[in-house]
């Protein structure tokens, strides 16, 4: 039997059910969240519940109980159906009723849910490096709200897979934002580059971890907007997603980035990360 979490309980996958008037997905009036699982531990939990919270209260939604709480069932949750490497799913929607576009009132309960899935390293990707392509970013301007709204990478998603591609790269005019469910960086001269955490990207979980990494071993970094051209003329890029982890990115669209091959610097932010999942997690 496979467990789910429904409003604070955990209890049987296939009897967690969906009112066709949840506003999460009569309007994507909601949020969501991804934890990776490794050695069956949660890998930076209170960053991602930290990110939760203020996804939900940056809509007003009123988060049903402490991070605590939801920690501690989160790992019964991983426990009951035994995930050593995978990921959590949770969401939190408006709740349920009459389909209106103005908020219920107070009275109608915010709808939390949450699964697990079992999804290996992408290491194969990460030893040779991926494809990617760009295109102009068309969502809206909160996207450091990790809303359930998300058309626009998803059509982002799709352009990127008919062609080939791993990640499709956004862009807003000439500036790099980020991937459709990544965070996109560049290496100049020995410089780590990347978008700032503003209204125009997620606050990347993994972003933070590879940033701190950064410091703690000298390698120097700009959090600023970079253009087409400086990602045209970079030595070496990479995304990072809770799931990609450091990626390597070889080539976009029809050029490859240098000889096509990994850089030095993104080999080292791999090994740097992958220390941090063992310090927290265990070996791998």
């Amino acid at each position: 039997m496979t467990f789910a979490i429904l409003n604070g309980k955990l209890i049987n996958r296939s009897e967690a059910k969906v009112d066709i008037e949840d506003r999460g997905y009569q309007f994507g009036d909601g949020v969501y969240e991804v934890i990776r699982v490794y050695n069956g531990k949660m890998f930076t939990a209170k960053e991602h519940l930290e990110r939760f919270v203020k996804s939900s209260d940056s809509i007003g939604i009123s988060f049903p109980s402490t991070q605590e709480q939801l920690k501690s069932l989160l790992e019964k949750l991983i426990h009951k159906n035994k995930l050593q490497l995978g990921i959590i799913y949770m969401q939190l929607t408006r709740g349920v009723a009459p389909r209106n576009h103005a908020f219920p009132s107070e009275e109608v309960m915010p709808a939390l849910t949450a699964y697990t899935k079992e999804i290996a390293r992408p290491v194969e990707n990460m030893k040779n490096g991926v494809k990617t392509i760009l295109t102009e970013d068309i969502r809206w301007l909160r996207c450091d709200i990790k809303s359930l709204n998300l058309l626009g990478n998803l059509l982002a998603k799709q352009k990127a897979t008919e062609e080939g591609g791993y990640e499709a790269i956004q862009h807003r005019a000439e500036n790099i934002t980020e991937g459709s469910s990544s965070n996109i960086f560049i290496v100049k001269n020995g410089v780590v580059i990347t978008h700032e955490s503003d209204n125009l990207i997620l606050k990347g979980i993994t972003k933070d971890v590879i940033l701190k990494v950064c410091f703690e071993n000298n390698i120097p970094v700009e959090e600023r907007a970079f253009t087409l051209e400086e990602l045209a003329g970079a030595d070496e890029v990479f995304l990072s997603s809770t799931v990609s982890e450091v990626m390597p990115i070889v080539q976009i669209g029809d050029k490859k980035v240098t000889e096509g091959l990994p850089g030095p610097i993104t080999r080292k932010l791999q090994e740097l990360f992958e220390q941090e999942i063992e310090n927290h997690c265990g070996n791998l």
